[in-house]
């Protein structure tokens, strides 16, 4: 168990994690005559030769793939990841809706429903006087409680903000360009968010010494 803790707090592995599917998700959606032998197995012609062949074929490579990530994530952390596992029951419900009803508008709300679901529950727990933040990330970084709650605060913010951008872009923007979006994008943003916190981290930390 010792060594999958290690494993889980190597960034790499991480990032590997959380970038396999969407870099599937991408090349399926750019080049879906690539995974069309295979997917042609389980989807009917019209969707994987249509003009929206490129994100349906995405979506049904971006499932299994969720599904991977996840199950190699709980193997190797050794317990549920929280928040892949909503992101995939989220998955898994709105890219299915888009498979059944032929309708890309599901995947392309995902993103919004599960950040806004994020940010909900976020501030919910602040409400009752709880920082679920810290649940996830208190084998990462030792907090006081102020410091917890001001983190937790700002993701809530940050995850709303996610939300909104999503909408705005699907909603004005080709396929194409939201894909580019949520693979190449939303990572480096989430990044540099991430990394805007230290400061609130390490004065926090210094606080609890």
């Amino acid at each position: 168990m010792m060594n999958g803790e290690r494993q889980a707090e190597n960034p790499l592995l991480k990032l590997a994690l959380e970038m396999g599917p969407l870099l599937l998700f991408f090349a399926a959606n750019s080049r879906p005559q690539w995974f069309a032998p295979l997917l042609s197995l389980a989807l009917p012609e019209n969707l994987l030769n249509g003009p929206q062949s490129g994100i349906f074929a995405a979506t049904a490579v971006f499932m299994p793939a969720m599904l991977v990530s996840v199950i190699a994530s709980m193997m190797i952390v050794g317990k549920p990841p929280i928040m892949p596992l909503v992101s995939l029951f989220v998955v898994l419900v709105f890219g299915g809706l888009t498979l059944y009803l032929q309708d890309d508008h599901f995947i392309k709300m995902k993103p919004t429903i599960v950040n806004a679901l994020f940010g909900i529950v976020l501030l919910g727990g602040l409400f009752f006087g709880r920082s679920l933040l810290s649940i996830v990330l208190n084998s990462v970084f030792q907090l006081s409680d102020l410091g917890w709650k001001k983190l937790t605060f700002r993701w809530a913010l940050f995850f709303f903000f996610l939300a909104i951008v999503n909408e705005v872009v699907w909603r004005n923007f080709s396929t194409d360009f939201w894909v580019n979006f949520k693979v190449f994008g939303i990572m480096p943003i989430t990044m540099i968010f991430a990394l805007a916190q230290t400061p609130l981290i390490m004065r926090e930390q210094t606080a609890t010494e």
